[in-house]
């Protein structure tokens, strides 16, 4: 039986990546032991773990991470208010598919997007 799911997506720099999460789309730090490669972050009840990837090319990195929310407006104006850059070819919007969409990159090149099923 499936229960949930984690992903796993790479950054080059653990103190960046943490400093985006925490201080702009509010998630907090939930690692019980700090590994130096490794980070571990959570928002409500979204859990997303961090490897570290020196290397990385971040033009050339393709992790995605689907996010279903609640409440979408209100999450928006709150990553606004935090000088989120918004992705220029995803601000917020009804899709054809019925989901109410935004997206953003993190400082990886990570694609973030956030959905909330139209009612």
């Amino acid at each position: 039986m499936l229960r949930s799911i984690h992903p796993k997506l790479p950054m080059r720099d653990k103190l960046v990546t943490k400093e985006f999460y925490l201080s702009k789309l509010g998630f907090a730090d939930i690692g019980i032991q700090d590994f130096p490669n490794y980070l571990i972050l959570k928002k409500d009840e979204v859990e997303i773990h961090f490897f570290e990837f020196k290397d990385l090319n971040p033009p050339e990195n393709y992790g995605q991470v689907y996010i279903r929310v609640e409440q979408i407006e209100s999450l928006y104006a709150n990553f606004l208010a935090n000088k989120v850059i918004i992705h220029p070819n995803s601000p917020l919007e009804i899709k054809s598919w019925g989901q109410k969409e935004f997206a953003l990159l993190d400082p990886d090149n990570n694609l973030l997007t956030f959905g909330e099923e139209l009612s």
